[in-house]
């Protein structure tokens, strides 16, 4: 009897539970066929017109779908790493589109950030907008390059500020003194040729400022014109002849005939003058300079190296990496003395950049020191020019 009950009420059990499981089953079934049929539905398409905006667009730019899957980006949003694989990097910016396809309303920020450790800061200013369906539009401008160039002009325009006020307070006391001294012309002399030196030295900042201003503002390989190296080389020579004859420095040059470059032609004399310059004034009395020139081939491309070797004072090792920076010099008293500005070597190596080209120097304390500016060819370069004896003559 007991066991008849008991079966009685098993089978009233089950049949309990299973009427309660079935409506759950059923309902699991329907959402998973739902979520199925959201998951396979199709992104919304992206049109030919945005495709071609987005194309032509010099920031980075990218749309994102409503899955946040990236569904187009341009290569610039790629250079710049926001997009990985098929999706916004980094999640920063991710969170953002979320936000932006919720809400339908437009933002703007800015990040700022390393991609890689020890690389320089970079600012991205950020806009997004919703497209509708999903879509999210995000356009990425780097201005990284902009805020570092604002912060070399600030520094630039306080070390101007600042390499002013030596000379034009030198002058200001110098004329004063003068005017205490009229009535001893031997004093009056003494004061009027230091006078003229600071004017001079006044004048060659001015001039240099000027001249890097300019080299700034201008892209030789715009409208390039065949440079003769030759015509370089010789042009600068003569250009500070004088200055090696008053040191009694002996200038040389062992040139390969027949080179020749594109760029312009008076921003090529320009930096290998500043080279010579340089040479002679960090040389003693009797030292020699020489100024070579010579084919060369890297990975099959074609160079042209000028160099400007002295057997000077040289260069301590922990300097290297700071003598092309505006208004720093190696020896600050000596460069006063010669009437250095310190803006040679910048000018050296903004005028060879904006060529291509790349300077590298090799220097020892007590040795003297080589630059060597290397500069694309124009053209491969002849036989008879590589294999033609170098054309060596000195002058003193």
């Amino acid at each position: 009897m007991i066991d008849a009950v008991e079966v009685v009420l098993a089978t009233v059990l089950g049949l309990a539970v299973g009427l309660a499981v079935i409506p759950m089953l059923n309902w699991i079934k329907k959402r998973s066929r739902a979520t199925a049929a959201d998951l396979s539905e199709p992104s919304p398409q992206v049109s030919e017109q945005l495709q071609v905006a987005v194309g032509l667009l010099r920031a980075g730019a990218l749309v994102v779908g409503p899955y946040d899957e990236v569904l187009l980006s341009n290569p610039r949003a790629r250079t710049l790493g926001l997009v990985r694989g098929s999706r916004v990097s980094p999640e920063e910016l991710l969170d953002m589109v979320r936000g932006v396809r919720q809400s339908g309303q437009s933002v703007g920020s800015v990040l700022k950030g390393r991609r890689e450790p020890g690389t320089p800061v970079t600012e991205l200013a950020v806009r997004i907008a919703a497209l509708g369906e999903g879509l999210v539009l995000m356009i990425v401008d780097d201005r990284s390059a902009q805020v570092r160039t604002d912060e070399i002009k600030r520094d630039f325009v306080g070390n101007v500020s600042h390499e002013l006020k030596t000379p034009v307070g030198a002058i200001r006391v110098l004329a004063e003194a003068v005017e205490d001294a009229y009535d001893d012309p031997e004093a009056v002399h003494r004061f009027a040729i230091r006078l003229i030196a600071e004017a001079e030295r006044l004048s060659e900042l001015i001039r240099q400022i000027i001249e890097l201003s300019r080299l700034q503002s201008d892209d030789p390989l715009l409208q390039p014109e065949v440079v003769s190296v030759d015509e370089v080389i010789t042009d600068a020579i003569n250009n500070r002849r004088e200055l090696a004859e008053s040191r009694s420095v002996n200038l040389s040059t062992a040139v390969t005939p027949g080179l020749r470059v594109l760029g312009d032609m008076r921003q090529l004399t320009s930096a290998v003058t500043n080279l010579i310059e340089n040479a002679i004034n960090y040389s003693n009395l009797g030292a020699r300079v020489s100024v070579s020139s010579r084919a060369c081939t890297d990975d099959g491309d074609d160079f042209v190296e000028i160099a400007v070797s002295d057997n000077g004072i040289g260069i301590p090792p922990e300097e290297l990496d700071r003598i092309f920076e505006r208004f720093y010099r190696v020896d600050y008293a000596r460069s006063r003395a010669e009437g250095g500005t310190g803006l040679g070597l910048a000018i050296v190596k903004h005028a060879i950049g904006a060529h291509g080209g790349s300077v590298n120097v090799w220097s020892k304390p007590g040795q003297g020191s080589t630059f060597t500016l290397r500069l694309p060819a124009y053209e491969e370069i002849p036989a008879a020019a590589t294999e033609s004896p170098l054309t060596t003559r000195g002058t003193s």
